[in-house]
């Protein structure tokens, strides 16, 4: 699939619309156009983790893959089902498949395995890979949620895809954590640790 932009302004915004992927006009604050545009925000803190001091280059590898998923989860919000079968055919469209999350799932699997379990609930933070990893983690539970609100003319499987990369991103944050000669050990949250309440330690 080749993309062609010649034109990076148009001015045809101004006016608070702008066009769907099957250029029909909705005014910017459709829940289309929020959950695509929360996916670009997903996508450029992504870019900025990439940065981050001590990313292993495995996981940057599949971050960058996650990166181009995102174009396509962000294409599929964008183009709203055809009114009938024949404009589906007469024109495909791009749409997330299970092929997309089964391939997180397997990302997920193979890290969570070197992780010891969970004490207690992570504290964002540790190691700056880490901290940025949460950051990314709770932009993509936004957008999840954002795609959700699109209801249910949404693909499932972009639904699906995002909840899934929360997952993919907080196993990843407590792996870049968890690596040798790092000094962020992971902050787990101790309940009531600095109030007088009960279970708290009080002095």
């Amino acid at each position: 699939m080749t993309v062609n932009l010649t034109r990076i302004y148009t001015k045809l915004g101004d006016g608070g619309e702008t066009h769907l992927g099957d250029m029909s006009r909705v005014s910017k604050l459709h829940p289309r156009v929020e959950a695509y545009g929360t996916v670009d925000e997903l996508n450029a803190t992504i870019g900025l983790a990439l940065l981050a001091e001590g990313m292993p280059p495995r996981f940057a590898e599949w971050l960058a893959r996650v990166q181009n998923d995102l174009l396509d989860v962000g294409a599929d919000l964008s183009v709203p089902p055809p009114e009938d079968a024949s404009a589906e055919e007469a024109r495909a469209r791009l749409r997330v498949g299970p092929d997309y999350t089964a391939w997180l799932e397997q990302a997920c699997d193979e890290v969570n395995e070197t992780l010891p379990p969970l004490r207690s609930f992570v504290i964002p933070g540790g190691t700056p890979a880490g901290a940025h990893l949460h950051v990314c983690r709770t932009v993509c539970r936004r957008a999840e949620r954002r795609t959700i609100a699109v209801g249910e003319e949404a693909n499932p499987e972009a639904v699906r895809y995002l909840n899934r990369l929360s997952d993919l991103l907080f196993i990843l944050s407590r792996a870049a954590n968890a690596q040798p000669g790092e000094h962020g050990a992971e902050p787990l949250w101790d309940p009531g640790a600095h109030g007088t309440g009960t279970g708290a330690a009080g002095g």
